[in-house]
């Protein structure tokens, strides 16, 4: 049995502390000793983008992270996104509007990375989407109601930046 290492970091906005062998990945972590059943795990590969986190921010393949990185760092799920446990983000409001999932298995690592893709490019084309979303595998929608519904978050944020800087002239 390998040395138990001792991890203090923040899951969600919340502070937490577990103790891991070297070997355990982040998504065992988070999904079997914390409970955090919206990380899902697929390929084991870190192929299909399931299980993508935000780690500082930083979308990442939770099943090929050692757990033990993590340390003094902020973990962000699709259920950490929204801050508040009832409440649906823009980018989830908007993968809904447009229908955006079909089974919704692939949902949560698409969100999580479009989420970190707006906040890279507020605006982005959608070659710049495409490419993000490379990393994500989605068998059931064809990825055009995905682009379209990061498309929709885009236009409406610029669109309120600009409202608010209008009044703010005001």
């Amino acid at each position: 049995m390998s040395d138990l290492i001792a991890l203090k970091f923040r899951l969600n906005g919340v502070g937490r502390t577990a103790a891991v062998e070297p070997q355990v990945m982040l998504a065992d972590l988070l999904r079997e000793q914390l409970g955090e059943i919206d990380v899902r795990v697929s390929c084991d590969q870190g192929v299909c983008g399931v299980c993508t986190v935000l780690v500082d921010g930083i979308p990442t393949t939770s099943c090929l992270t050692p757990a033990f990185l993590v340390a003094d760092r902020e973990v962000t799920t699709v259920k950490g996104l929204s801050g508040n446990a009832t409440g649906l983000t823009d980018v989830q409001q908007a993968f809904i509007a447009c229908s955006a999932f079909q089974c919704g298995y692939c949902t949560p690592g698409m969100v999580v990375s479009a989420t970190a893709l707006l906040a890279e490019h507020p605006s982005p084309d959608r070659q710049t989407i495409r490419d993000w979303l490379d990393a994500n595998v989605c068998r059931c929608t064809g990825y055009q109601t995905i682009i379209e519904a990061i498309e929709m978050v885009a236009a409406q944020r610029q669109a309120q930046a600009q409202t608010t800087t209008a009044e703010a002239a005001d």
